[in-house]
Parts: C-alpha cells; sequence; structure tokens
C-alpha cells in the first residue's frame, strides 16, 4: 500500500509542477510582450520541450499505476483525469510559444496602442491555470464551477481587444501587421482559458463521476446543487 500511495504522491507532484511551469510561461509570454523583451520572449519558447517532455513523463506514470493497481472508482478517476489534464497544459504550452513568436514581431514594429486589457487577460488565464490544477489536487468541483464561470471575464475582454483593434486597423493600414499580431496574441489567451475550462470539466467529472462537457454552466450548477 505503501508503494502505491506513493505513486499517487509522485503524480500529484509531476501535475503541480507542470501546471507551475506552464502559468509561469503564460505570465511571461505576456509579460514579453508588455516590456518588449526579445529574451525573454526566446526563453519561453525554449521551455515548450520541457512540457513535452513532462507530458509525456506523466502519462508514462499513469500507464504504471494503471500496470500496477488496476485503480478503481474516484481512483481510477483520478488518474484519467490527469491523462486529459496534461494535455490542456501541453496545449496551453504551445499557446504560449505562439504568443511569443507574435511578440518577436510586434518588438520589430512601433507599439500600436497601450496594452491594458492584454496584461490583465494574461494575468486572468495564468490564474485560471494555476487555480484549475490546484482544484485537481484538492479534489474541488465546486471550485471548477467557479472556474468556468470565470471564462467569460476573458470572452469578453477578447471582444473588447478584438473590437478595438479592428477601428486601429480601419485607421491606419499601415498598422495591420502589429493589428494582426495583437489578434492573435489575445485569441491565444483566449483559447489557453478555454483549456483550463477544460480542466475543470475534468475535474468535475473526477470529483463526481458525472460528465458535464456540452452542457450550459446554469445546468451544471443547479445539478451540482441538487446532487442529480
Amino acid at each position: 500500500m505503501r508503494h502505491q500511495e506513493a505513486e499517487y504522491t509522485e503524480l500529484r507532484s509531476q501535475i503541480a509542477e507542470m501546471g507551475n511551469a506552464v502559468s509561469r510561461m503564460v505570465n511571461e509570454s505576456v509579460k514579453s510582450l508588455v516590456e518588449r523583451d526579445d529574451g525573454l520572449a526566446r526563453d519561453v519558447i525554449q521551455r515548450d520541450d520541457k512540457i513535452d517532455h513532462m507530458d509525456v513523463e506523466i502519462d508514462e506514470h499513469c500507464l504504471k499505476i494503471f500496470a500496477l493497481y488496476e485503480p478503481k472508482a474516484i481512483d481510477l478517476r483520478f488518474i484519467i483525469a490527469a491523462t486529459r489534464i496534461i494535455v490542456d497544459l501541453e496545449r496551453i504550452g504551445d499557446h504560449c510559444v505562439d504568443i511569443c513568436k507574435e511578440v518577436l514581431k510586434l518588438n520589430k514594429v512601433p507599439r500600436v496602442k497601450p496594452y491594458i486589457d492584454l496584461p490583465r487577460m494574461g494575468e486572468l488565464a495564468a490564474k485560471m491555470v494555476v487555480d484549475s490544477v490546484n482544484n485537481y489536487l484538492e479534489r474541488d468541483a465546486e471550485g471548477s464551477l467557479e472556474l468556468i464561470r470565470r471564462d467569460d471575464e476573458v470572452d469578453h475582454l477578447n471582444n473588447q481587444i478584438l473590437r478595438e483593434l479592428v477601428t486601429y486597423l480601419v485607421e491606419d493600414l499601415r498598422k495591420n501587421q502589429a493589428v494582426f499580431s495583437l489578434m492573435l496574441v489575445a485569441k491565444g489567451l483566449e483559447r489557453i482559458a478555454d483549456y483550463t475550462t477544460n480542466i475543470a470539466e475534468n475535474v468535475y467529472f473526477m470529483v463526481s463521476g458525472d460528465i458535464i462537457r456540452h452542457i450550459p454552466l446554469k445546468e451544471k450548477e443547479d445539478e451540482a446543487h441538487t446532487g442529480n
């Protein structure tokens, strides 16, 4: 039993490490934009290999647990959720790389506008990464539903940024390269938030056994409160 508990403890530690590494990538990809820091952007891009390595390492660890201990019930869902969560974390890392590639382009041209909403989006998305992983580690279904609700704020900021960028594009077509890059940065942050909602849905499944993908949030909350 001690060996089995050690394997689960190690898995929790690996997921926490990967989540922290990915959340730093989100924060620092936005920081490289705001501070026009090419070196930081390149550093984030290089870290993607480490995230890929973590993905494979954790996947192999989950397979080992399956083979050795044949987990049942919530333990089984804990391992299944882990295999899904690392896929979303790896994809978040990929989006950070894409954002930093756009940052390297943006840093070669004059700044189009002050960055206010984009850093806010990045802050929200990075916090959602941390919280989604913590909800997994703490088996917090209610926290997962709350996190899904927060995705609306990121979507709102994304729409607001896109509307503003379109006006800049209409006013001066010479800014098109920078405007398009900023649109891609905003879209990347919006997708990162979406992946954290995927994690939240998997955490809810892990805790309750209920699959809530494709169900409107109000229905998810009603089911949680009624226990149905």
